[in-house]
């Protein structure tokens, strides 16, 4: 059952430590507020230098659970790549949708709640 002002987007993963779907909440978050509508993350690809991909934002790495998790849940997409061959990844309709119930859902929390989510992921 739904509780009042719950999203089906974020659902019971962003309200219920049980079933922590989403990677580090708080920072998922975060992540999905610096996007914005218009700062893409960037995807390097590594594979020839032995590390893999790497997503960064404003110049900053992003955690690879998050991302991954970003892509396979349909909020990202690939918008083609920079001059530098670095893929460029912006938020989808579901992806804006999911920040926008991010963003209330963060707003409704107390500081103790908004602690542990911070703490314990």
């Amino acid at each position: 059952m739904k509780k009042p002002g719950e999203s089906d987007i974020i659902g019971p993963a962003m309200n219920s430590s049980e079933n922590n779907t989403i990677p580090n909440r708080a920072e998922t978050l975060k992540v999905l507020r610096l996007m914005g509508d218009y700062a893409p993350m960037l995807m390097l690809r590594g594979s020839v230098d032995g590390y893999g991909a790497r997503w960064t934002l404003d110049g900053g790495e992003i955690q690879p659970a998050i991302a991954t998790y970003l892509m396979q849940a349909g909020f990202i997409e690939d918008s083609g790549a920079t001059e530098m061959g670095a893929r460029k990844l912006v938020l989808t309709e579901a992806g804006a949708q999911f920040r926008k119930d991010g963003l209330s859902w963060w707003a409704g929390l107390g500081l103790i709640q908004k602690l542990k989510i911070i703490i314990l992921g």
